[in-house]
């Protein structure tokens, strides 16, 4: 006897994103929220700079068209009212996505709130520190720089070939990290012009083999270059596994396994790391 199995078919639902400023955040906090929900597919609606009565009654207009949930993070107080209201007569859910933090913050602190529209995208010391972290990135990418230069970083990561060294160099450049990387490269590279760096906390980034190959092998085929090379033979790059985590090992860096972390994931951990040095205590994993 046979059983049929049912699939549940996707949820579809418009999503009304409504923000003052650039919308980035809001962004952010919708899609982290729907991923808590399987089979829950958002069709966003996206209104950044909204900072008039015009441009909020354009926004209503549309939000009647394609009813859904409207989710904002207005702080003109008239304009939270006219949206209120709107979303009232259209009987519509509204959402003050930063409404539950900031009131616990403002309880807490015994703080008024600020009324300034984008202050979190104000022109401060930390947006210059992150533009300036980002540029160390780029130009400290992939081996460049001398030690001297590597010097001046926060962090180095330090890596074979494909262990997300890049991409979480330039996630941790937006939290205002600086951060380059070094590959190990067999018979050139192993790591060893950083093991005079003082500074910088030196980080190992390891990853299995088998994902390791797998990776390798989409990123040939993505570039329509040949396969058969040392670079994706599994016994090769076992061996080449085994050698880095070795010379981390012996060289007492803190290693991070990216097997099965996201960029965000391996990023995060190495915040811990910066802070568990800093502190002398130890960091959560």
């Amino acid at each position: 006897m046979t059983t049929a199995r049912t699939h549940r078919l996707a949820t579809y639902f418009h999503v009304h994103l409504v923000s003052d400023s650039t919308g980035e955040t809001l962004n952010a906090m919708a899609k982290a929220v729907v991923a808590r929900f399987d089979g829950i597919i958002p069709i966003e609606h996206i209104y950044a700079l909204v900072r008039s009565p015009r441009q909020l009654e354009r926004v209503l207009e549309e939000v009647a068209a394609a009813p859904g949930v409207v989710l904002h993070t207005i702080v003109d107080r008239d304009l939270r009212e006219q949206l209120e209201t709107g979303c009232r007569a259209l009987d519509m859910p509204q959402i003050g996505a930063l409404d539950p933090l900031v009131g616990a913050l403002s309880r807490y602190l015994g703080a008024a709130l600020s009324t300034r529209v984008g202050a979190q995208h104000a022109l401060d010391h930390d947006y210059f520190n992150r533009i300036a972290a980002l540029d160390f990135a780029m130009a400290h990418d992939d081996g460049q720089g001398t030690t001297s230069q590597l010097e001046q970083a926060d962090v180095v990561l330090c890596g074979v070939s494909r262990t997300s060294k890049t991409p979480t160099c330039i996630y941790l450049a937006h939290r205002g990290i600086r951060a380059a990387n070094v590959p190990l490269v067999p018979g050139q590279e192993d790591g060893e012009r950083l093991v005079a760096l003082t500074r910088p906390l030196v980080v190992g980034l390891t990853v299995s083999p088998d994902r390791l190959v797998q990776i390798r092998r989409n990123r040939l085929e993505g570039l329509n270059a040949d396969r058969a090379s040392n670079y994706v033979d599994q016994d090769a790059v076992r061996e080449e596994t085994i050698k880095a985590r070795r010379a981390f090992e012996r060289r007492g860096w803190p290693v991070i396994d990216v097997t099965r972390r996201s960029v965000e994931e391996t990023a995060a951990a190495v915040v811990n790391l910066l802070q568990e040095r800093r502190s002398g205590g130890e960091a959560p994993r």
